[in-house]
């Protein structure tokens, strides 16, 4: 009988021991200082908004492009590109946090920098910074034929549209009107539209000139061209200059004859820049990721639009107007580019 308990005591303590042995182990102690460190970081899930402009412009669909590059190369990263009233519009999107890159005009961005012009009675906006230079914007100045309109000292009396409420065209329009001596009042009547309201204003002839900053060829017009003769309104050269005079943004360019329908002569134009504008908060590596992404697959954008061949490495921090942020400039530090 005793053999028996022994047996049986003896077969519960190899059972307990076997379970003890199959139960989760304790991971053994931090060494070294490590206490507390993870062995390894997991990529957080995170939205990224692109504000563009106008779908009838150029942002919209390389705001597309710049989506699909994060989205199909950034692990963790979703993005969109959303249509907005475009640069000043941007401004106080990417300045509050809204939007995480943002197309604007560099002279929009200079100007809400440093408190002047548009932005001379409200503060300065210092918590943004930038994240690459992208590509000549033309100004151009889009009249139906019909209107009979050969300068700009015909807008006079006209119905004009001056661009979208709180956009860069606005701004442009109403300075380039400054240099001939026009104001908004000397206009028969000037309408703040957006590019694809100011085509289906000028289709309609319900205005008879439009104002438009965008990259050559601009989707917008070249509908227009469609149903409707047009003519380029060319800026004088000597107009220009006094621009740049006062406002260092502006440069001289030709828009080429052969860009829209029915415009074979080459015509002068006034100039600024597109650039693109991060928040100051945004993650360092994230930014550093989104824009090594863009100039290692711009062929996705060059695929989209044409002025993607504008966007370049080398020409990335070409007349920069404010702080680069320090996840793009390690990104160029890295390649070279100052």
């Amino acid at each position: 009988m005793a053999k028996r308990v022994l047996a049986m005591m003896m077969v519960v303590l190899l059972v307990t021991t076997l379970i003890a042995g199959c139960g989760p182990k304790e991971a053994p102690a931090p060494t070294n200082g490590e206490e507390g460190k993870e062995e390894e970081v997991v990529q957080k899930e995170v939205f990224v908004s692109i504000a563009t402009g106008g779908t009838g412009g150029t942002y919209y669909p390389l705001g597309g492009a710049l989506a699909k590059i994060y989205n199909e190369n950034i692990p963790g990263v979703t993005e969109n590109a959303q249509s907005t009233g475009a640069s000043v519009e941007n401004i106080g999107l990417v300045s509050k946090g809204e939007t995480e890159i943002a197309f604007i005009q560099n002279d929009v961005t200079y100007y809400a920098w440093t408190g002047t012009e548009s932005f001379a009675d409200k503060d300065k906006v210092k918590n943004i910074r930038g994240m690459a230079m992208l590509y000549p914007e033309v100004i151009q100045i889009i009249a139906t034929k019909q209107s009979g309109i050969k300068s700009v000292a015909d807008l006079k009396g006209k119905k004009v549209a001056v661009g979208a409420p709180g956009s860069g065209t606005e701004v442009n329009a109403r300075q380039i009107l400054e240099e001939y001596g026009i104001t908004y009042a000397d206009l028969g009547k000037a309408d703040y539209l957006s590019f694809n309201e100011a085509a289906d204003q000028l289709k309609d002839k319900q205005v008879d000139v439009a104002f438009v900053t965008a990259a050559l060829p601009t989707a917008a017009v070249t509908e227009v061209t469609q149903t409707a003769d047009i003519v380029l309104v060319p800026v004088d050269v000597d107009k220009i200059n006094s621009l740049a005079a006062k406002y260092p943004f502006y440069t001289a360019v030709t828009i080429e004859g052969g860009n829209y329908k029915g415009n074979d002569s080459d015509v002068s134009a006034a100039a600024v820049m597109a650039m693109l504008v991060v928040p100051e908060d945004l993650d360092d590596d994230l930014a550093y990721n989104l824009t090594k992404q863009m100039y290692e697959q711009r062929q996705v954008i060059v695929d989209t639009h044409a002025r993607g061949n504008d966007i370049k490495l080398e020409t990335a921090l070409d007349g920069m107007p404010i702080d680069i942020h320090p996840g793009a400039k390690k990104y160029y530090d890295e390649k070279g580019i100052k």
